[in-house]
């Protein structure tokens, strides 16, 4: 009954809009001034209505100031010391004239050769001359782990250069051998580089049968169909043509689908035709089989696919899957236990926003913010638009409470991609990491309040139900303006804190080393599956009790822009001393309780053994 009665508010809502017919939002407890909702500042994108300019005491766009000195500094920006300057992104030309310029691409936090420390690979784009062959292709490049702060290119060696039009990456032990395994996204034909187990790559995309072509972006690994091997789903973005670009006023681009605010921009993504989604089923002998039309989610309607992530959202058991569309409702698939999967993005409440907009959603991001043991989705979005927090109400019901949590006033003015949960402070609390940056290099040139490169934001979890902006220190990572697109997260330093990679378009990256030091306690644990489990354990849920508070954690694969995080399962335990209780739900349905001695510790979990805990 609560799904269908959300689904007529919504139907109303989007109505409403449509006749550009003034109203309050009725949807959830988000209260505003009663205002007119305009055609989208920019017709080929699903943004908000345009807001004045926001600027810091010094006139500056809040977007690239708004620093504060003397605040307390959470990241500082390591990036030349530990070596990653190695690395320049490159997306086209400055100029960003047609649409495959602009997302940028992502980056993965993967253990490749097992030796205890996360490693970075950043994946690279390209240009239409490199494309067609008449100047080199920008390369994608792998950076090894030191163990001593700095990381080493190791491109060559490990053979995982792409040198394609990268733009999202998903890592997973596809094939249960214990080393994990990395798959590209490209504008054109996608690669699955398989581990050697020998710091060296073979790229078997073509014999797997998942190379596609087209334009694929933010993939994700999960075991849908519950036989112990990771199936792969890759979301598709757009159909474009390198050789005929999209132009103003011709085809089927109306003029008024390339400008925004008035002014003329690249073109897209409404006006071009979608690409279509794909699941490939891993048939456990090295290939794969396309069931997207079969198990329903083959994206029929052609939305804009940027980013997706397989996690159990209604605790049957059962992976489902997210997709986070551009410009377009977002997709929810329940996953059926047959085979199939059911879209109820509507009915649940995250295709649209509350006010019944679709959303130009650029990540997803994952956690169980609140505590209440369910997962709760965050969505970045466009600038002129809050970025969205659903939380999850249970029967596969989602609520968007961006504003009543604080999050919607402070993110407006940002044009966000890569995204996710994750315990900066340790404190037990998920808080929120927003990677910004924008797509039209004209704003620059606007007095919008808004800039092409944008400083990143992060929101402490004040108590399971607010956020709070915490202060970018001047000269600290939260201060660095930039270019960001793909972001992903983990302790790269195995010292219990959450660091932060980012890849800059058209840049160097961004790493973000977590400096907090604040005497909370952690407990890192590291899955490995049984038989019937994935290996690497994508699709297990943990739980952890400590003080009294109960915390949930998911292994999943992709998810924010194009990235893949850290697989290991962090909790921050605050002041907590000792854990009272683990309870793992592993993928083949095991429900095991273990036992951990210690905390301030990265601990290995196998399924079905005692824990391994480090002396």
């Amino acid at each position: 009954m609560a799904s269908a009665v959300r689904l007529v508010l919504i139907v109303l809502l989007r109505a409403l809009v449509l006749l550009s017919i003034p109203f309050v939002a009725i949807a959830g407890n988000r209260q505003e001034p009663e205002q007119k909702q305009p055609p989208s500042a920019g017709a080929g994108v699903s943004t908000g209505a345009a807001h004045a300019a926001v600027k810091d005491a010094q006139s500056r766009p809040i977007t690239a100031g708004g620093f504060v000195d003397n605040a307390p500094v959470v990241f500082d920006d390591i990036t030349k010391q530990a070596g990653l300057d190695r690395f320049h992104h490159r997306s086209g030309t400055a100029k960003k004239e047609s649409i495959i310029e602009t997302p940028g691409s992502g980056v993965a936090l993967l253990d490749y050769d097992n030796d205890g420390w996360l490693d970075i690979y950043l994946v690279n784009g390209s240009t239409i001359a490199a494309f067609k062959g008449n100047e080199p292709a920008p390369r994608a490049m792998l950076f090894h782990n030191n163990h001593d702060g700095t990381f080493t290119d190791v491109t060559d060696k490990a053979g995982v250069a792409n040198e394609r039009w990268g733009f999202g990456v998903a890592i997973a032990d596809y094939d249960n051998d214990g080393w994990p395994d990395i798959y590209v996204a490209n504008y054109g034909k996608n690669r699955l580089y398989h581990n050697n187990r020998d710091g060296t790559f073979t790229d078997v995309a073509e014999k797997a049968g998942v190379t596609l072509g087209g334009w694929s972006t933010g993939p994700t690994w999960g075991d849908y169909d519950h036989d112990g091997l990771l199936d792969l789903f890759v979301p598709g973005y757009v159909k474009f043509d390198a050789d005929h670009p999209p132009i103003a006023g011709q085809g089927t681009i109306p003029p008024n689908f390339c400008q925004f605010r008035g002014i003329a921009v690249m073109c897209g993504p409404r006006g071009l035709p979608g690409e279509k989604d794909h699941l490939f089923r891993n048939n456990g002998d090295g290939t794969f089989t396309d069931v997207s039309v079969k198990a329903g989610i083959s994206d029929p309607d052609g939305y804009y696919g940027l980013a997706a992530v397989f996690v159990d959202v209604d605790d049957d058991g059962w992976v489902d899957l997210a997709v986070a569309n551009d410009s377009t409702p977002n997709y929810l698939y329940r996953n059926r236990h047959n085979g199939t999967f059911e879209d109820v993005g509507y009915g649940s409440g995250f295709a649209l926003s509350e006010d019944g907009r679709e959303q130009a959603s650029m990540a997803i991001g994952v956690g169980d913010y609140n505590r209440d043991g369910k997962v709760d989705l965050f969505t970045t979005t466009f600038s002129d638009d809050y970025k969205t927090l659903y939380r999850n109400d249970g029967g596969g019901n989602f609520s968007d409470v961006t504003y009543q949590a604080g999050l919607g006033e402070p993110t407006v003015p940002f044009l966000a991609w890569g995204a996710g949960f994750l315990d900066f402070d340790n404190d037990g609390l998920l808080d929120i990491f927003i990677a910004n940056g924008h797509v039209y290099p004209e704003v620059d040139k606007q007095d919008w309040g808004t800039t092409w490169a944008e400083r990143p934001q992060l929101f402490r979890n004040l108590d399971g139900a607010k956020f709070q902006e915490v202060p970018p220190a001047t000269g600290s990572g939260l201060a660095d303006v930039i270019t960001s697109r793909g972001a992903a997260f983990g302790d790269l330093f195995n010292d219990g804190h959450i660091d932060v990679v980012i890849n800059n378009i058209d840049s160097t990256p961004s790493l973000l080393r977590n400096v907090v030091k604040n005497g909370n306690h952690w407990l890192t644990l590291r899955l490995v599956g049984g038989p019937k489990s994935p290996r690497d354990a994508i699709g297990a849920k943990v739980f952890l009790t400590a003080g009294g508070i109960r915390q949930r954690a998911d292994v999943f694969s992709g998810g924010s822009y194009g990235s893949s995080s850290d697989q290991r399962a962090h909790f921050g335990l605050g002041s907590a001393t000792r854990v009272d209780k683990i309870e793992i739900h592993w993928p083949s349905g095991l429900k095991q309780q273990v036992t951990v001695q210690r905390v301030d510790q990265i601990v290995t979990l196998e399924e079905g053994k005692p824990a391994h805990e480090a002396k």
